[in-house]
């Protein structure tokens, strides 16, 4: 039997990268999945693709996860097509470049960023959860949260969002707890997602300081969320995994420094 038989599972931000990722490896351990986009188009794509493939059961809803209408249709439209809903992943968020000087940093650039990536994960957690608690225990949320959210690696709004992210992800497992509803966060390093088409040479350089010597691949990302939504999970809630290629264990200038070899000797 595989893992997620019989699993009704939704997805945010699913019409590619991570979550169409993420959406292929559950659906393809047997998950029911509703892929949603802001983009609908984009969610359609994926799904076609995954029942065209034999790669398991998808449907297709366009979703913004800035509008609270449109995040309760997409949960109700899971619940009925589904007959109920076991796991929720949040995957959509948006990422404003930062400026040169904080201070010329937009508001509306700003609100944007915290809006979809962390409101927005709270929409979807707020409409999802009374069904998620009906799921006779195996219901759970699993938020995408990013390295951004625990250390300096810039983009300030994105990064607020993903450190409040990892907050709400601990409150919210503690309240859901006794109803049957784990709720935990997974912390990716640089993912060679599309967002960085055009920018490959940028990629090159960061495997290179990443301990393991590549940056992610989305597919890395979904075997976290796999492992956390599965039954394997149990018994964890509230935690935050990092899946980093080891960054978070390294700070090169810092030990070129110490071995006399850096900027800073």
């Amino acid at each position: 039997m595989r893992r997620f038989d019989g699993y009704r599972v939704l997805i945010t931000g699913a019409g590619r990268g991570i979550g169409e990722a993420t959406a292929r490896r559950l659906a393809g351990e047997g998950a029911r999945v509703l892929v949603t986009d802001a983009e609908g188009e984009r969610a359609a794509r994926v799904a076609e693709s995954i029942r065209a493939e034999g790669g398991g059961t998808a449907e297709a809803r366009a979703c913004d996860v800035r509008d609270r209408g449109s995040v309760v249709a997409a949960v109700a439209y899971a619940v009925e097509t589904y007959g109920g809903l076991d796991t929720l992943v949040n995957n959509a968020y948006s990422c404003h470049p930062d400026p040169d000087l904080f201070e010329d940093i937009e508001d509306d650039d700003w609100a944007a960023d915290l809006d979809v990536t962390l409101t927005g994960a709270m929409r979807c957690a707020r409409a999802a959860l009374p069904h998620l608690a009906a799921a006779g225990g195996r219901g759970c949320i699993v938020n995408i949260g990013s390295v951004n959210g625990l250390q300096d690696f810039m983009n300030h709004a994105y990064s607020a969002a993903k450190a409040g992210l990892g907050s709400l992800t601990r409150t919210l497992a503690g309240h859901a707890a006794p109803r049957g509803v784990r709720v935990n966060l997974i912390a990716p390093g640089t993912v060679h997602t599309p967002n960085w088409d055009g920018r490959e040479e940028n990629l090159r350089r960061a495997a290179a300081v990443y301990p393991l010597g590549r940056v992610g691949r989305p597919e890395d990302i979904a075997a976290a969320v796999a492992y956390l939504a599965s039954p394997d999970a149990s018994w964890v809630t509230g935690i935050t995994l990092p899946v980093d290629g080891g960054i978070l264990t390294a700070n090169g200038d810092l030990t070129q420094a110490l071995h006399g070899t850096g900027a800073g000797a």
